[in-house]
């Protein structure tokens, strides 16, 4: 396949998967109950943070998260105290466990009511000139984990410094700054440019990439996040992490 067939071959399956029907039982579906910003990007962080797994339990599980919190994130977020913790001490999610998801809680608490939410505390890591993704998710944990936590905690928001391929996080970061009014990703951040987002790399886009010949690093990890990212910066340089929807297609409903 030349670079052009290539490049067609992956803008019909892009468009043709970046479609509102991805979202029923895609966790997309989660953040895309809510029309207030603040509401999208709470749940939409909390649903990507624990999407591994079976979609099926990943979307129950989101959305048993968001019953704890009445329903109404922003809300719970801001307003929650000690005592209300206490709900979630049932939940868990693989090996997100209660423990984990009450520091989640209050770590965000802590992001909106001292940092100007979600949106800030990924985006300053981007100041200055040079900056990708990594800068602004090592920024992020920076922050994130500036509270006391359990050291086990901090696995579960991926360090690309540690040549994590942070696939959830950039997963997280598509819905949020992505705008093409197709339905799917919301592109409710301003801070961060389409341009600037990585591919979402897991065992399913990466074996897609690698047949495709996107890819040659063997490790689905940080150093192949940025091969593959710059591969697809070759077809569409202001949306690369929109082949996102064409490798994951391709791999998970294809079977590429």
């Amino acid at each position: 396949m030349t670079s052009k067939e290539l490049k067609d071959f992956l803008d019909e399956k892009t468009e043709y998967y970046n479609h509102p029907d991805f979202i029923e039982l895609d966790p997309v579906s989660i953040p895309h109950r809510y029309t207030r910003k603040e509401d999208i990007e709470i749940s939409g962080f909390l649903s990507a943070t624990i999407a591994w797994g079976q979609r099926k339990t990943i979307v129950k599980n989101a959305m048993q998260l968001m019953h704890l919190m009445d329903d109404a994130p922003f809300e719970f977020i801001t307003n929650f105290g000690e005592s209300e913790l206490e709900r979630f001490s049932g939940f868990v999610h693989r090996t997100f466990n209660s423990d984990d998801c009450r520091f989640f809680l209050q770590s965000l608490q802590n992001i909106y009511r001292h940092h100007n939410g979600l949106e800030y505390a990924f985006a300053y890591g981007l100041s200055g000139e040079k900056k990708g993704m990594a800068d602004a998710i090592n920024g992020f944990r920076k922050l994130f984990f500036h509270m006391h936590h359990q050291q086990r905690t901090e696995k579960h928001v991926s360090n690309p410094s540690a040549n994590a391929a942070a696939k959830r996080l950039n997963m997280f970061l598509r819905w949020m700054v992505r705008k093409d009014r197709k339905g799917v990703d919301f592109g409710i951040w301003n801070s961060i440019t389409p341009a600037q987002l990585s591919l979402p790399l897991d065992v399913h886009t990466g074996t897609v990439a690698r047949k495709l010949g996107l890819l040659t690093r063997k490790q689905n990890d940080w150093k192949a996040v940025e091969e593959v990212t710059s591969r697809l910066r070759n077809f569409d340089v202001n949306d690369p992490a929109k082949y996102d929807f064409a490798l994951f297609g391709l791999g998970i409903i294809e079977k590429f």
